[in-house]
């Protein structure tokens, strides 16, 4: 029965062959190289070994497991026949993908097979950076994302970062959990005369020269840089919402379809705040963002961006403005942190050539009234003081009583929606906002008709059998307690 011999051809300089492997390679019938790239391959040529490479199978596979499976099956066919000698780069137990299938093989066909222990650039690394595997490090390959995304968590060796492409891929990949400048460990050659063992910033990764088969990175426990909360959750569950087999709602939905979602549940939210009702303002909170995930999902499916590049803009976009927390610039007040403000917006939107650009239609119509005000009188088309707002206000009023006595209902709405732009700008020029003055006074009226109707509800009569006087009684009556319990709550502060 021949057997196989599998020896592990070290991390690099040919010192580090142990007598015995050298021996078996001298002396071995049939010697195989997974492949022949290697530093030490050299001085095996100047023993006179004999031996084949594998790496033509590099260029005919497809992909590497198709290569690794051809080259464990040439290895095999050659073991029925003569005992064999397969030799393999660093350790055969280190990130050895032909090693692994040629065990589960070897069994099936009843071959007997030997692995000697080896030397792997883990060994050198080790020395090199003063780490202790066993303090908690992890060692995966470049292609295992879900690891790279737990990053900075613990101790992390990336092997097989063979190429700039590959390399590319990582810093991505590691840049979603990192900041862009962490340090990182580049590794390369260790063990030869030319090796490298330094720090890099995290963004320039794969800008490093001779990136190749003998290149990993190290990346140090930084927990302080990972940060503590983490949507991708979220992000795993939508993807598999709108994945083949997933929700066929979910499918088939497209930005406008849930665009009115947005809309209610921004509005829901509002309401948990305005109770200051901190578990739905939780619950709220969550469904709002489910949205922003949903739209960056349809996003990043049309190929236009992702959720990380929504994070990333708004991230740039409050470093940007604000220059006195990260940069030089020395502010007073919150006016002047304002000012700053508008001034950096107004250099980054240069499209806006316009007073009135950028107050979006898609807003309540109370809101947007404010914020057209508000926009020109930064302008200083406003009144000069409140006297004149008001005026304003009460001739608008007069202007809705007059279309309202001639029952003419296009110039009523004409009328009305004026009177409730004056008021807008009013409220601007008295430091109020009227979508949240008129948001209070819908809760205050939905709280004393509440209480009106408890009223009716406790006498045992139907609501015909009141006069508007009585239940205009409750009404005050509501008023009464709500003043008092407000007066309570201020002695209590």
């Amino acid at each position: 029965m021949h057997k196989i011999t599998v020896v592990g051809l070290g991390p690099g300089s040919a010192g580090q062959l142990s007598v015995e492997t050298m021996e078996l390679l001298k002396n071995g019938e049939c010697v195989i190289l997974r492949t022949a790239v290697h530093p030490s391959v050299s001085r095996l040529t100047e023993e006179n070994v004999n031996f084949t490479a594998c790496d033509n199978f590099y260029e005919e596979g497809a992909s590497f497991e198709d290569v690794y499976g051809n080259i464990v099956k040439f290895v095999l066919e050659k073991a029925q026949s003569q005992d064999v000698v397969y030799a393999v780069p660093g350790s055969p137990l280190v990130a050895e993908r032909t090693v692994v299938l040629l065990r589960e093989r070897a069994a099936a066909e009843n071959i007997a097979l030997k692995i000697l222990p080896s030397m792997s650039f883990l060994d050198l690394a080790y020395v090199e950076l003063g780490i202790d595997p066993i303090a908690g490090l992890r060692i995966i390959d470049s292609s295992d994302f879900e690891a790279l995304a737990d990053a900075g968590k613990y101790p992390l060796m990336i092997t097989q970062v063979y190429s700039k492409f590959v390399a590319s891929d990582v810093k991505l990949a590691l840049m979603d959990v990192l900041d862009d400048e962490t340090p990182i460990w580049f590794l390369r050659n260790l063990g030869l005369p030319d090796e490298e063992c330094r720090t890099v910033p995290l963004y320039e990764l794969d800008r490093q020269e001779n990136i190749d088969h003998l290149t990993s990175v190290f990346v140090p426990e930084y927990k302080e840089k990972v940060s503590a909360m983490d949507v991708r959750p979220l992000t795993d569950v939508m993807a598999t919402l709108r994945s083949p087999g997933g929700c066929p709602w979910d499918m088939e939905q497209t930005h406008s379809s849930i665009r009115k979602s947005l809309i209610e549940e921004v509005y829901e939210l509002l309401e948990a705040i305005d109770n200051m009702d901190y578990e739905n303002m939780k619950e709220e909170l969550g469904d709002v963002l489910l949205q922003v995930v949903f739209h960056a999902r349809l996003a990043e499916e049309e190929g236009a961006f992702t959720m990380q590049d929504v994070v990333d803009e708004i991230v740039n976009k409050l470093i940007r403005r604000h220059p006195h927390v990260y940069g030089t610039i020395e502010v007073g007040s919150s006016d002047e942190v304002l000012q700053n403000w508008d001034a950096i917006k107004q250099t980054e939107k240069k499209e806006r050539t316009h007073v009135l650009d950028g107050v979006t239609k898609g807003q309540p119509a109370l809101m947007r009234a404010y914020k057209l005000n508000s926009k020109a009188a930064k302008a200083g088309f406003d009144w000069p003081d409140n006297d004149g707002v008001w005026n304003k206000v009460m001739e608008e009023a007069a202007e809705l009583k007059e279309a309202v006595a001639l029952k003419d209902k296009e110039e009523q709405e004409h009328e009305l929606g004026d009177l409730l732009f004056s008021i807008a700008a009013y409220a601007k020029h008295i430091g109020l906002e009227p979508e949240t003055a008129l948001n209070a006074a819908n809760n205050r009226f939905v709280k004393r008709f509440s209480y009106v109707e408890s009223c009716v509800e406790e006498s045992g009569r139907e609501w015909k059998d009141f006069t508007l006087a009585e239940l205009d009684a409750f009404w005050n009556r509501a008023k009464l307690i709500e003043m008092k319990d407000c007066e309570k709550n201020k002695n209590i502060a």
